[in-house]
């Protein structure tokens, strides 16, 4: 089943002279059980495109399917309703709330989503990887940004959404960490048949990748096996 379907999509800001051709009729596919990566240089349109796969921001035109369900035709408290429960986003700025420990973003997850969340063994073994078991006390003024970036990412996975949409999600990560993060989100997307999104400039992350989309200009295409450069 397609998790995310995107159908002649295009993104449009300002008007006539002054309008800017974000997105050009951006046709894409996710399925459950797979990571994809979307590789593209800074201002190549990623953010904006994930914004929209997520919901978050509505097209100039086209049209998108969350899970079977059309966005455009979704009242928007049953749009918001979506994100919340079936959608994570892992964002550039770590969104961690300042007043709370890293354990106390994950009981926020439970208070605003109730008692679904990862299975705890299991995200035990993503705490371990990630590399931050050890900073569940700390709060985020006393994490590094690698640290931050780590905390968000667990929070996100804690949530145990059926779709995880991140935006450059190693970007302030050191290769290994990179790697590991990596290989969490297709180890969860296969085990756990979560389709993961992956925005990225960052051509190493190939190798972990199910499926790999070029996106240059507000232009998205697929990259095929041949084509990859890990």
């Amino acid at each position: 089943m397609q998790a995310i379907t995107m159908s002649h999509v295009n993104k449009t800001y300002g008007s006539d002279t002054s309008a800017v051709h974000v997105l050009k009729d951006v046709n894409f596919s996710a399925t459950y059980g797979q990571l994809i990566d979307v590789v593209g240089p800074s201002g190549s349109g990623k953010s904006t495109f994930l914004s929209i796969a997520g919901g978050l921001l509505a097209p100039t035109s086209g049209s998108i399917d969350i899970g079977g369900a059309s966005l455009q035709d979704l009242r928007p408290r049953r749009r918001e309703q979506l994100r919340l429960t079936t959608i994570g986003f892992v964002l550039q700025s770590y969104n961690l709330v300042p007043f709370l420990t890293v354990r106390g973003q994950f009981a926020l997850v439970d208070k605003v989503r109730g008692t679904r969340h990862m299975a705890r063994e299991r995200f035990d073994e993503v705490l371990q990887t990630l590399g931050i078991a050890q900073l569940l006390d700390a709060y985020p003024s006393t994490l590094s940004g690698g640290q931050r970036q780590r905390a968000a990412i667990a929070r996100a996975l804690y949530a145990d959404p059926a779709i995880v949409l991140a935006d450059e999600p190693t970007a302030s990560l050191d290769t290994d960490h990179a790697f590991q993060v990596m290989a969490t989100f297709r180890r969860l997307a296969h085990e756990t048949n979560k389709a993961i999104i992956v925005v990225t400039h960052d051509t190493r992350l190939e190798r972990y990748a199910d499926g790999l989309y070029d996106i240059t200009d507000g232009a998205i295409r697929v990259i095929e096996p041949h084509e990859r450069v890990a």
